[in-house]
């Protein structure tokens, strides 16, 4: 079973992966229309804010056709599977090493406990005042939602001035109908923590009977220092120095370790400074979005495994040992969003598409969508990947690509309106 978001792009990758297996791949989602693309049917619909009800639903779906194994593709989702996992006496993280793992604050406080390096942070309630918010800071820093993930939200402050600033944008953002419909208890607070400076490197893996497998460590080439710290791309392989690459999996171990996750994908976010490596956080589920395209691996039989291959095997007992990155250079350069608008249409992508190096070019906006930038936004217009023989040569080509884009984008002043 696959617990996934109505907005999941990786739900058709692992059906995919299921079809070339011979797996069955039963749904359990939170949409209410058929999901274009996906093979099966008789989907299981749940809400991830009641989750004694959804794990029921699964436990009820699994008595007629029994499961396997249970993955999750979001941080939501991966509660509910683990929740669903243990109901079902299967393989799978325990849900309070999950709760933990998808509570930012919740994370700092056990890695701090454990001994690693951590920043300093502090919870603040979404009704406190400026004087509790500016109470013991120092700058630069951080504010961030607890729960919400590809940092939405998230938007640095050089002076109480901006820190005001950025406070009352994500307060405005969590107490949105949109946000409140979720049902999130941890969106009643937000996090204010240290800005960590450094190299940022990702980390992909799985965690087997609680010891962590890496499967890949991917520079994030374009680190942004702020005022929004949305994701813009991943190369494989990392650049990084053998020690450095040492004590970037020795810090995401000891963190699993601290969490207590036992089994299941998971996903890393690393600074890399003058205090070594710091773990910014460490998700119980795959990396998001089309990004695993980027990676892929060899493995026991010919051609090429997609990261959904790998953790389809992984969930069904093969070891993850069995798989290796492939050698080739290879980027994801998520497009950012060019304004606040309603979407027309993109133009320059058969020139995006025939830059050398270039695979593909992946646009996920429709025509009258509406665009919405970090830190409000939620989801990039699209994508761009190129593979070739160095890091560094495929997300240049990646970066001319998105150079050659133009997206057409009507004025929305209701977009306008909700950021000002």
């Amino acid at each position: 079973m696959l617990v996934a978001a109505t907005a999941g792009y990786q739900v058709r990758s692992f059906d995919a992966a299921a079809s070339r297996m011979g797996v069955e791949l039963v749904l359990a989602t939170d949409r209410h229309h058929p999901l274009d693309g996906f093979r099966g049917d008789g989907a299981v619909q749940i809400e991830f804010h009641d989750e004694d009800r959804a794990v029921q639903a699964i436990v009820d779906s699994a008595a007629a056709a029994p499961l396997d194994a249970v993955l999750a593709v979001g941080d939501r989702p991966a509660l509910i599977g683990a929740l669903a996992a243990r109901a079902l006496g299967l393989r799978g993280n325990p849900p309070a090493a999950v709760r933990v793992a998808g509570h930012k604050v919740k994370t700092r406080m056990r890695m701090r406990s454990a001994g690693l390096p951590t920043p300093w942070f502090r919870s603040i309630p979404l009704d406190s005042d400026n004087d509790v918010l500016l109470r013991r800071v120092a700058y630069p820093c951080v504010v961030k939602p607890l729960g919400m993930s590809a940092s939405r939200g998230v938007m640095r402050a050089d002076t109480p001035t901006e820190l005001v600033a950025a406070s009352e944008r994500l307060r405005r953002l969590l107490a949105s109908p949109e946000t409140r419909a979720l049902r999130d208890p941890a969106n009643d607070s937000f996090a204010l923590e240290e800005y960590v400076p450094g190299r940022e490197v990702a980390v992909e893996g799985v965690v087997s009977e609680g010891a962590l497998e890496v499967l890949a460590i991917s520079d994030k080439p374009d680190g942004g220092e702020g005022p929004f710290l949305e994701e813009t791309g991943y190369v494989t392989p990392d650049s990084l120095p053998a020690d450095a690459r040492r004590e970037v999996v020795r810090q995401v171990d000891a963190a699993v370790q601290a969490l207590g996750l036992m089994h299941g994908p998971m996903h890393a976010e690393c600074r890399l400074g003058a205090r070594g490596v710091v773990v910014l956080g460490v998700a119980a589920r795959p990396i998001g979005g089309h990004c695993s395209r980027a990676l892929r691996f060899k493995g026991p039989s010919r051609g090429s495994n997609s990261l959904e291959d790998v953790l389809l095997q992984h969930a069904l007992g093969r070891p993850a040992a069995d798989f290796r990155l492939r050698r080739d250079a290879a980027a994801v350069m998520m497009i950012p969003v060019p304004c606040a608008g309603i979407h027309q249409r993109v133009d320059g992508l058969d020139a995006a598409r025939s830059v050398p190096l270039v695979e593909d070019v992946v646009v996920t906006v429709k025509p009258g969508q509406r665009l919405v930038p970090w830190p409000e936004g939620a989801s990039y217009p699209g994508f761009i990947f190129a593979r070739g023989n160095s890091p560094a040569d495929v997300f240049d080509a990646a970066r001319t690509a998105h150079g050659l884009l133009s997206f057409q984008v009507a004025q929305d002043i209701a977009v306008e309106a909700d950021m000002a």
